[in-house]
């Protein structure tokens, strides 16, 4: 059963608009994201997607606006951990890198302890735990590079796991794996979302797939054309508004 407690907002976005010198990215974006919400962000290539999620993070500074993450001004926020972030393009690093699995997700904690600290055996007992999250506890020893697309996917998971997050942000994180790693992925995450109760957000240009897994739709084209549920989106004039006339989806079912 999804779970989504409406009287909690994880982040609330307030009038969000950004500029790249004299070039519109954003314009008059807000719209709140609830506890237990799957959200997913939709739009065509260059309508903002990336900008957003970035500003969401605090890594870009809007224009106009504010954005609050569990009711405090992201200018002022610390407690990153409660975070998880998979950018795009995740799994693209030197494979002959000699790193192992646990190597990788070990990463996600420096953020909190620093470069310099060692890892405790609490720390260990959490890289244990993401990795058995995902799947991969018997991958540990492994070197990531030879790993396939999707099971180096789910360490990056395990990564963004690690600390625990209540909130886990994916930036198109199915590219460059097969289709059969990707139905894996999708059922992970929806059971990170129904059985964890981990808030998602995930930026897809697979709008077929996502409005199956997704609770949430938010549609960007340099503004928010549609907040609501995927369903409520499929009519004409939602598609036509943020893809232009003519364009037609067609909806696998899973």
């Amino acid at each position: 059963m999804q779970y989504v407690d409406h009287s909690k907002n994880i982040i609330r976005i307030n009038n969000i608009s950004y500029a790249f010198g004299n070039q519109k990215v954003l314009r008059d974006i807000s719209f709140n994201v609830h506890q237990g919400d799957y959200l997913g962000i939709i739009g065509p290539n260059g309508g903002g997607k990336t900008t957003l999620v970035k500003i969401i993070l605090g890594l870009l500074k809007p224009t106009v606006g504010t954005v609050e993450m569990f009711g405090e001004d992201i200018r002022k926020y610390k407690n990153w951990q409660k975070i998880g972030y998979i950018p795009q393009k995740a799994i693209n690093f030197d494979t002959n890198f000699p790193v192992t699995v646990r190597e990788v997700v070990s990463m996600g904690l420096f953020a909190k302890k620093g470069l310099l600290r060692f890892l405790d055996s609490f720390d260990q007992k959490k890289i244990t735990k993401a990795l058995e999250l995902v799947e991969m506890d018997e991958f540990g020893k492994r070197l990531i590079g030879d790993l396939s697309g999707g099971e180096q996917q789910r360490v990056f998971i395990a990564k963004a796991l690690v600390t625990q997050p209540s909130l886990l942000i994916l930036d198109e994180p199915t590219a460059g794996i097969d289709i059969k790693a990707q139905e894996k992925f999708y059922t992970l995450l929806k059971d990170l979302n129904k059985k964890l109760h981990i808030t998602l957000i995930m930026i897809s240009h697979e709008i077929d797939v996502i409005a199956h897994e997704a609770t949430e739709f938010a549609c960007i084209n340099e503004t928010l054309f549609y907040h609501g549920p995927p369903k409520e989106f499929f009519k004409e004039d939602f598609l036509n508004k943020l893809y232009g006339k003519g364009v037609r989806f067609l909806l696998h079912s899973h």
